[in-house]
């Protein structure tokens, strides 16, 4: 004879372990995908509430809204929070002319001064010493630069 559990009160209890799993990811990653599973399993707990034997329905529902949430929201919140970027004036770099200072080879890194101040480089061309360079982009801490026509 073993314990036994009814089948409702079975479900709650996996719907709310996925919402603490779920929501315990999300913490630790803060990629904004496991809060989509926990809002499913809310919605999921709350069917299983009101109906403990419409297991199918709860599963169904859980696939449905998390997968609904994650494809609709996830793109508006990751626009709106951007926690790995960090303004800075550095974009009114790109477009401007810089002068090479140390020689940059195809793929590899030299050096560029650009408004006073001297930067690493990086071009997919040779680009020798004193030719004129344009900033296409900003990578980390360096300018990628191509050859200013």
């Amino acid at each position: 004879m073993g314990i036994v559990i009814d089948i409702g009160i079975f479900m709650i209890l996996v719907w709310f372990g996925l919402i603490l799993l779920a929501g315990f990811i999300e913490a630790t990653t803060m990629d904004l995908t496991s809060i989509w599973f926990s809002a499913g399993a809310l919605v999921a707990l709350i069917i299983a509430i009101f109906a403990p034997e419409a297991i199918l329905v709860q599963v169904l529902v859980f696939i449905a809204v998390s997968i609904g949430l994650l494809l609709l929201l996830r793109p508006l919140f990751k626009e709106y929070i951007r926690t790995n970027k960090i303004r800075t004036n550095a974009d009114k770099l790109i477009g401007k002319t810089a002068v090479c200072l140390k020689p940059i080879k195809d793929g590899g890194r030299g050096e560029v001064k650009i408004d006073g101040k001297i930067w690493t480089a990086v071009a997919n061309e040779d680009i020798d010493t004193n030719e004129k360079v344009e900033v296409l982009a900003i990578d980390g801490v360096k300018l990628v630069v191509k050859k200013k026509i």
